[in-house]
């Protein structure tokens, strides 16, 4: 038995660490005024005793699986969760207007930054007399605007399909940066909102629990409902379950159709295992239409899936931070660093200046977008619970239409440019990527046009009305 505990063992020190992690996250001074996450805390203490060889028998490669299935996890219960409902009369128009400026942002972002970076990076070639593949730069895009998940799945893609060296652990690598932009320059921003009371909500402080990491006895909120009678299934061993079952039919569409389009090379990456995560969302999709249409909502819990859904992103953080290998970022730190550096700068402004022009909720919307663009939704969402501490906007709902957009308005770029981005070529690959991003900013005038009509003629307001 001896030999099957080394993949339960990484599991248990990424659990470990992410114990730790929150724990000297709440009791250390500057982490808590940093507000940075645990996870992130807990990656980096496994990164630094994985560089120093103090964990015998470990190194690197051993999380990087677990990062890409903890990100297709995340993916997958997050799918599989319902779609929000507006409250109290909400005006459904009005969340789709706030989320279409996030989408926006998103989307100009992924574009912008793809062409950055593989711009910056040709330009570090022609400098120092490297001889880097440009794409090692342009990875940056799915490091930051889409995550540790697709950096990896891209990267690796890149380099065991067509050639391009360490693109994975590149890709590791800025995705782990992205996170640290968010919160090296997302926080003071929202701070800068908060204290001139640039924001909606009034009554949204830094509160102690916020600060501290940890709810205090008497205001632990509660999480999920029991659906399942525990004498027949824990509901949490239930909702994992129907998880398993998108995963093992996911798997098995997958293993069916690679033999069938093996004549193919662009159809042959799209039905690869590395693109899992496209068809197991899909198939959650799928499942969730099916379970509404049949009526069997109450036996799914939507906060339960949640809670996996955040519990996958921490696990996700820190085996892609202990992924990262020193070798690799020691190797290539300029350019890596001038890369993140540069596209930290344009997005945060980029969002800023967008945000600004999005209406009331600009500063809200401003800081999500960048929280977004540099990790994940749940980052975005971090930064604007500094903004709105109980959620009590529009801009959380607006999220959850922006979770569908961005995936709708990107499909080609997403699903087939990226992948098989190598094959595109240089000037056919800025034309695409560019192309994105010069059609999102020229929405901008287009979603002001409505935006003013709809204030001139409202249907109804963008927020519910106080009773």
């Amino acid at each position: 038995m001896g030999s099957t505990f080394h993949g339960v063992i990484a599991f248990a020190l990424m659990a470990g660490l992410l114990a730790v992690g929150s724990l000297l996250r709440s009791r250390l001074g500057f982490l808590r005024a940093s507000l940075v996450p645990g996870s992130i805390v807990a990656g980096v203490i496994g990164f630094i005793l994985l560089s120093s060889d103090l964990i015998p028998g470990y190194g690197p490669s051993d999380f990087t699986a677990l990062a890409f299935h903890f990100f297709t996890l995340s993916f997958m219960s997050l799918c599989l969760t319902g779609g929000a409902k507006p409250a109290n009369g909400e005006a459904k128009q009005g969340i789709v207007g706030g989320g279409l400026w996030l989408t926006l942002i998103w989307t100009a972002s992924l574009g912008a930054q793809a062409v950055i970076g593989f711009a910056l990076m040709a330009g570090y070639d022609l400098l120092s007399g490297s001889d880097l593949s440009p794409l090692l730069g342009a990875i940056v895009t799915h490091g930051f605007t889409q995550g540790p998940g697709q950096a990896l799945t891209y990267g690796t893609i890149w380099e065991n399909d067509y050639g391009i060296a360490n693109a994975a652990q590149v890709g590791v690598i800025f995705a782990s940066l992205g996170f640290v932009a968010a919160f090296v320059v997302g926080v003071p921003a929202a701070r800068y909102f908060l204290k001139r009371g640039l924001n909606s909500n009034r009554e949204s402080t830094l509160d102690a629990d916020f600060i501290s990491g940890f709810h205090a006895p008497t205001q632990q909120p509660i999480a999920g409902k029991q659906v399942s009678h525990s004498g027949t299934v824990d509901s949490l061993a239930w909702h994992i379950g129907l998880l398993g079952i998108a995963y093992v039919i996911t798997y098995v569409w997958l293993t069916a159709m690679q033999p069938l389009v093996a004549g193919s090379q662009v159809l042959s990456v799209f039905f690869s295992y590395n693109l899992f995560f496209i068809h197991g969302l899909t198939v959650c999709v799928l499942m969730r239409l099916a379970i509404d249409r049949f009526g069997w909502s109450s036996k799914v819990d939507d906060d339960t899936l949640k809670r996996i859904t955040s519990g996958s992103v921490d696990f996700m953080v820190v085996a892609t931070i202990m992924s990262i290998q020193i070798a690799v970022l020691s190797a290539l730190l300029v350019p890596i660093i001038l890369v993140a550096v540069v596209v930290t700068l344009v997005t945060f402004l980029g969002a800023m200046a967008i945000g600004k022009l999005s209406g009331r909720l600009g500063p809200e919307r401003a800081v999500t977008a960048f929280g977004c663009c540099c990790g994940s939704t749940g980052t975005g969402l971090l930064l604007l619970r500094m903004l709105d501490a109980d959620f009590s906007t529009a801009v959380p709902k607006e999220l959850a239409f922006f979770n569908i957009a961005i995936i709708v308005a990107n499909i080609p770029t997403l699903f087939f440019f990226s992948p098989i981005a190598p094959m595109l070529g240089t000037w056919k690959y800025l034309a695409i990527f560019g192309g994105y991003a010069v059609v999102a900013l020229a929405c901008i005038p287009l979603l002001l046009k409505w935006q003013r009509r709809r204030a001139n003629h409202p249907p109804s307001t963008e927020e519910p009305n106080p009773t």
